[in-house]
């Protein structure tokens, strides 16, 4: 964890976030300003093929089951902290505009983590337990190196595991059950791994 020379006797400010260097990705975790580094190749293009998956019937496509609105990497004010998940859903009823300031404050209703190996801990562990607390209702978790989805459910702050898919399988999980998709189809340009496979090639980059 890459923590801020900001005074430790303090916690974070939003200026302080604010005056980080943009090739930096900055989060305020529990009064600490963190900072990791821009995704991988890899980490990018998953991010990109999810919101695809999910943009398509959810938000855009009037055909869709629809009611939802997709941001990436949106800063989201949580008390004192403000987190940056890899990408944000909110029921359209919960959001009608867009915040005034560059995070925002009304919290999502699904989040979703792409692991990495400068913020897997992290995600797992802190954020993990302030999204609990917030009362997120869904979050997913998703390993490119290791090609796995979780998907996670809220109940009473505390995270039950809804499930988890491989590369083989077709995911089709809350809140966005209504359709299912190839998790392959989250790493085009990687074969799908098998269970028995060295994933070890895959985390080539991996940041």
């Amino acid at each position: 964890m890459n923590a801020s020379a900001t005074d430790s006797k303090r916690p974070a400010t939003y200026a302080d976030l604010e005056a980080v260097p943009d090739h930096l990705v900055a989060e305020i975790i529990d009064g600490t300003l963190v900072t990791h580094p821009r995704p991988s190749p890899r980490h990018g293009a998953a991010a990109l093929a999810l919101g695809a998956k999910l943009g398509g019937p959810f938000q855009t496509d009037p055909s869709g089951p629809g009611g939802w609105v997709f941001i990436i990497e949106p800063e989201i004010k949580f008390g004192h902290d403000i987190l940056v998940p890899d990408l944000a859903g909110w029921r359209r009823e919960n959001l009608s505009s867009y915040p005034e300031r560059n995070y925002f404050e009304i919290a999502p209703d699904w989040v979703c983590e792409l692991l990495s190996g400068s913020t897997e801990r992290r995600d797992r562990t802190l954020k993990m337990r302030i999204y609990g607390e917030a009362r997120i209702p869904y979050l997913w978790l998703i390993d490119p190196r290791l090609q796995i989805l979780e998907s996670f459910e809220n109940e009473s702050a505390l995270w039950t595991r809804l499930g988890a898919w491989n590369s083989a399988d077709i995911v089709r999980a809350p809140p966005f059950d209504a359709i299912a998709f190839s998790l392959a189809d989250l790493w085009p340009l990687d074969r799908p791994l098998g269970l028995n496979e060295d994933p070890t090639p895959y985390y080539a980059g991996d940041r």
